[in-house]
Order: C-alpha cells, then structure tokens, then sequence
C-alpha cells in the first residue's frame, strides 16, 4: 500500500515545503513530509524581512524625494525658459526650425555656462508610446532641460511623474487631453504647456514640431518611464546605450559637481 503524503499547510511557502526533510517509514518507503520547527521559524521570519525591506525601501524613496525636490536645488526657472523660447520664436519663427532651435541653446548656454552641455549630441527617444528625438542639455537628480521633437509627428502618454514639468513649443503644435474633457488643448509656438507633478496626459504632436522641455523634481523617478520602451517595445540597444551614457553620465557629473 503507498503510503500517504501529509499535505504541507499553505502558511510555509515554497521555501519551507522545499526543504522539508523525508522520515523514512517501516517499509522502507518515505514517510509524510514533515517540517522542522527551525524550518517553520525561518519561513516565518522571512516573510517578515521581505516586509520590513519594502518598507525600508519606500521610507528610503520618500526621504530621497524630500532632499532632491526642493528650490535649493533648482537652478533653472520655467518662465526663463518660456522668456527664452518667445524670443527664438519673434527671432526666427519665420525662418526654420532649426533657426530657433539653435538660438535657444545659445542662448541657454550663455545664461547657465556651468550647467549647460557645451555640445549638442541628438539621439532618439522613445517613450510612452511616442517616438522623436532629444538633445540633453542638463541632466542631474532634481533638473533636466531638453530639446525634444519630430519633424514626422508623434502622440503618446506623457508620463506621471514625481517632478513638473514645462513643455514649451518652439515650431508647431502640440495637443492634450486629459480623462473628461471633450476638446483638446492645444499650443502653439511659443507657449508653454505646464504638465503638474502627479498629472498625466495624452498627448500629440500631428506634424513637424519641437520643443524645449524643462523638468523639475525627482528627476531619477522619471527614468523607467523614458526606458521602459527601449526594453520592450523597441529593444534598441544603441538609443538605451546613448539615452544611459548621456542622461546618466550628467546626472552623475552634476553630482560630483554638487548639483543635485
């Protein structure tokens, strides 16, 4: 007759039943599966680690959150940049593109020359469903400053963030919508499109446009958002090598600078 297993109670998990050591019958045959009270004591104190470290870990989130989301370390102004763009715009907005692009990154590099890249390097971007391409001019924890655009158009969620953001238009359009409203926003160049920590948005870009984009917070929890595509959607090795060595290479040499 076979002998009969004792069931293993759901309260061990898999590592205890995994390590439950065999009693050998009579028969010579194993015998129920029985757990130790060591084995008992180890799953229950596991469990209550795995507890404790989540815990720890939020705590560590939200202390990290209050020291790098605060004025003291912010050295760039959204109405600067929305000053900024205005001016390319009357400058240049009959020219090209490219015209008021290029004026606006002199014109950054002149007013923050100890925090603004010297050289410009484009790279694509992906993220939230839409596609187009960045130039990063400043990246640390709590600041960054891009040009970011298309010249095909693109729409995409615009992400939740820790951090506000400041989406100000240098050629074209771009287009909004938030859950229960039945008109778009819409901005035009030279107007800025404020997006609130905690907001989030669909949004559309339906021709050629570009854009100066400022963003203030947690910077470093807006990072998955603007990988997550590269990882499983695109799985472009050469963008996730090029958006990590140049966001992450300035967010790391800003800190050793002292600008967090």
């Amino acid at each position: 007759r076979s002998p009969r297993l004792r069931p293993v109670p759901a309260s061990l998990g898999g590592t205890a039943a995994a390590l439950q050591r065999q009693r050998p019958c009579a028969s010579g045959l194993p015998g129920p599966l029985l757990p130790t009270p060591s084995l008992l004591f180890a799953a229950m104190m596991g469990g209550h680690l795995r507890l404790f470290g989540a815990f720890v870990a939020c705590a560590l989130a939200i202390v990290f959150h209050q020291l790098i989301a605060h004025e003291g370390n912010y050295v760039f102004d959204a109405a600067v940049m929305e000053s900024v763009a205005k001016e390319a715009v009357s400058l240049h907005g009959n020219t090209s593109a490219e015209a008021v692009v290029g004026h606006v990154v002199r014109e950054l590099r002149a007013r923050y020359p100890q925090h603004v890249a010297p050289t410009d390097e484009w790279l694509f971007n992906n993220a939230g469903g839409a596609m187009g391409a960045m130039t990063v001019l400043h990246s640390s924890f709590s600041e960054y400053v891009i040009i970011f655009g298309t010249a095909t158009g693109t729409e995409g969620h615009t992400g939740r963030f820790l951090a506000d953001d400041y989406f100000t238009i240098l050629d074209g359009e771009q287009w909004a919508f938030e859950p229960g409203a039945f008109e778009k926003e819409v901005y035009k160049a030279g107007e800025q499109h404020h997006l609130p920590m905690g907001v989030a948005k669909q949004y559309r870009m339906p021709d050629q446009c570009w854009a100066l984009e400022y963003a203030r917070g947690n910077i470093l929890s807006m990072m998955p958002f603007g990988l997550a595509d590269l990882f499983f959607s695109t799985l472009d090795p050469v963008a996730l090598f090029q958006t990590v060595r140049v966001s992450g290479g300035y967010m790391l040499g800003n800190a050793l600078k002292g600008k967090f």
